[in-house]
């Protein structure tokens, strides 16, 4: 069982081992706490279902400011950390820590999916990636390693909402003219021909789709590169459970730097280009303008949600690069540097190729000839040249 501790500034949980003293980590994709030391395994019990909340209620109550940083005392060695995260594992003995969130003036967590790939399948997935990064540094390979990589919670709002467009634009329906054009031929005699040209008629359009909408996930943080965080979905929320902090025992979890209001103005912008969409299929016809959309919003609900997520970084050439793996799917996302030696060199061998075939070509004579492309093509294709090339052959060339 977890333990609250009120050392230092901020509340937080411990989690000492029932049978051993040591302390406990989630273990991921088996719902337990476990100890690393003795194996005993503390199951993590379901508290109830996730809702959602009602945004219109979090815009009329005042929040204060949250402190930019909070200080934990662990329940073990009795060291004291400065962090901004929700939880870490102490920088002295390693005993993880969860704050109690509320202490802190922020929104609560409402929900986590929690950690469900572990360290083992997570280096699965980053070996198969580093393997598939074509021309990339051999620097690359350090990013398998176990020392690279540590677990993170990510928090992102979600937005429920139910929307009302009135648009005006234009719907265009085809037709077809034949249209006469004159052609000259090889021998300067002027044709007369005809064809078929497609032509559009225009016709004001105008009227109201409504579309619900249903978890639109907005990032949190800012910490993390967006184009990155989008490239992990999907996600399976379905299986979110609602927060405890035992879900978070031994990995990081940042606190959201993006206010709930801020994201629900991303989360509108999400929502637009799929009104549009309703807008075109109302509009009918073969082509569609849509000038102006008005969006009426509401019951608009929020949830705050952490996802889970596992971050490595190495640096190549002074340069840091950052690779997410999605710790449900085992999707892999991130920065590759690209090798220059290895891309020379295989332009250099490729070039060596082409000129051996069309000097063989130059040199034969008649029935030979094509005998020498058939070879030259064969050397490219024969599993043992092509390992001589070893891995600055792009399987696409």
């Amino acid at each position: 069982m977890a333990e609250l501790t009120e050392g230092g500034t901020t509340a937080h949980h411990a989690y000492p081992c029932e049978q051993c003293g040591a302390s406990v980590e989630f273990a991921a994709g088996t719902g337990t706490l476990t100890c690393p030391y003795c194996g005993h395994a503390q199951q993590v019990t379901a508290v109830g279902e996730v809702r959602e909340h009602d945004f219109a209620s979090l815009a009329a109550t005042p929040r204060a400011a949250a402190p930019a940083t909070h200080e934990y005392q662990c329940g073990t060695c009795g060291a004291l950390t400065t962090s901004g995260h929700l939880s870490q594992k102490c920088g002295f003995c390693g005993s993880p820590m969860v704050a109690e969130v509320e202490a802190l003036g922020l929104v609560e967590p409402e929900a986590v999916l929690p950690f469900g790939v572990d360290r083992p399948s997570m280096q699965s997935a980053l070996q198969k990636w580093v393997r598939s990064r074509w021309f990339a540094p051999s620097a690359l390979k350090k990013v398998v390693s176990a020392e690279q990589a540590h677990g993170v919670y990510l928090p992102h709002w979600t937005f429920d909402a139910q929307t009302r467009s009135a648009y005006t634009g234009q719907r265009g329906e085809h037709y077809w003219v034949t249209e006469t054009y004159t052609t000259t031929d090889s021998e300067g005699r002027s044709q007369t021909q005809t064809r078929q040209v497609q032509k559009t008629r225009w016709y004001p359009a105008s009227g109201t789709v409504a579309r619900a909408f249903d978890d639109v996930l907005v990032a949190g943080t800012g910490r993390v590169m967006p184009e990155h965080l989008a490239k992990l979905s999907p996600w399976p929320l379905e299986q979110a459970a609602q927060y405890q902090p035992d879900y978070l025992a031994g990995y990081e979890t940042l606190r959201y730097d993006v206010e709930p209001e801020a994201g629900l103005d991303v989360a509108k912008q999400k929502m637009a280009p799929v009104i549009e969409n309703d807008c075109e299929r109302d509009i009918g016809g073969d082509v569609q303008r849509v000038h102006h959309v008005d969006t009426g919003y509401s019951e608009i609900t929020y949830k705050l949600l952490l996802l889970p997520v596992w971050i490595a970084t190495y640096l190549y050439g002074g340069k840091p690069f950052q690779v997410l793996v999605n710790a449900r799917t085992a999707e892999v996302v991130g920065e590759r540097p690209w090798s220059v030696w290895k891309i020379a060199s295989a332009v250099l061998v490729g070039l060596l190729l082409v000129a051996a075939v069309v000097w063989l070509v130059a040199t034969s004579q008649d029935g030979g000839a094509t005998a020498t492309v058939y070879s030259g093509l064969a050397l490219l294709g024969d599993p043992a040249a092509r390992e001589s090339v070893g891995p600055y052959m792009d399987p696409g060339v």
